[in-house]
């Protein structure tokens, strides 16, 4: 059975939107799995414990370990594979278990640079709201690894508003990227057209972030922008967001 590495919060369902990635997909393939809850002052010493490659290195040459990770004891006779980065973990299980594909032929190179576009500029104008909520919803150990930012202009109700402004302007963009899938070409609502994809779950997990972190201030009014399109996205993807 594949074991995902994921991080525990105090909400009742998990939030973390790079882990997200990989579960939707584990659930849409329906691959066995079973999540270890892994605090973030543990999280090197459990991956070097696994040998998980690190998911980068600094330009000092020092190693940084991150989840997502997978184990994969594939074959029980061999070494287990263990990985760590949601785009390599997620390319490896297409490879290796390719029925329900998330990545429909001729669509990788495509589709990573999606994904790339929605990790470093989509979920940009998002960061200074939900890093501050996200670290609220930690374990207290957790919590004193990583201590809080100060909200600075953020702690005043106009200011925030001007901040999912620009969070709208992103998904508005988003939409009319999307909207190009219209009618002949697609329903409108995934990335691909009609199946949903590895690109599906990117912003997937930006919206289940949301969901779980920022219900009210922020869910409430994201669902219902763009015509309800996010809603119904998520709503596509619900059959997929079991926790195991």
């Amino acid at each position: 059975m594949i074991v995902l590495y994921d991080v525990p919060s105090d909400v009742p369902q998990p939030w973390a939107p790079n882990i997200w990635r990989i579960r939707l997909i584990l659930n849409y393939k329906r691959l066995p799995y079973r999540t270890c809850w892994v605090e973030f002052p543990d999280i090197e010493q459990t991956l070097r414990s696994i040998s998980a490659p690190p998911t980068s290195v600094r330009s000092d040459g020092r190693q940084v370990y991150t989840l997502p990770a997978i184990l994969d004891p594939i074959h029980l006779s061999h070494q287990p594979v263990v990985l760590s980065n949601p785009n390599t973990i997620a390319e490896y299980l297409e490879c290796t278990y390719p029925a329900r594909q998330v990545f429909p032929e001729g669509s990788r190179a495509l589709q990573s640079l999606f994904v790339h576009y929605i990790s470093e500029i989509f979920v940009k104008p998002l960061l200074p709201i939900m890093v501050p909520l996200s670290h609220q919803r930690l374990p207290e150990r957790s919590q004193t690894h990583f201590p809080a930012r100060s909200p600075g202009p953020l702690s005043l109700p106009w200011e925030r508003e001007q901040v999912w402004k620009a969070v709208q302007d992103q998904f508005n963009f988003l939409a009319g990227v999307l909207e190009k899938n219209s009618g002949v070409d697609g329903d409108g609502v995934v990335v691909m057209g009609h199946e949903l994809t590895y690109a599906d779950f990117a912003v997937c997990s930006v919206l289940i972030w949301i969901e779980k972190v920022a219900p009210h201030e922020g869910w409430a009014r994201v669902r219902q922008w763009n015509g309800g399109r996010w809603g119904r996205l998520w709503e596509r993807c619900q059959g997929y967001m079991d926790v195991f």
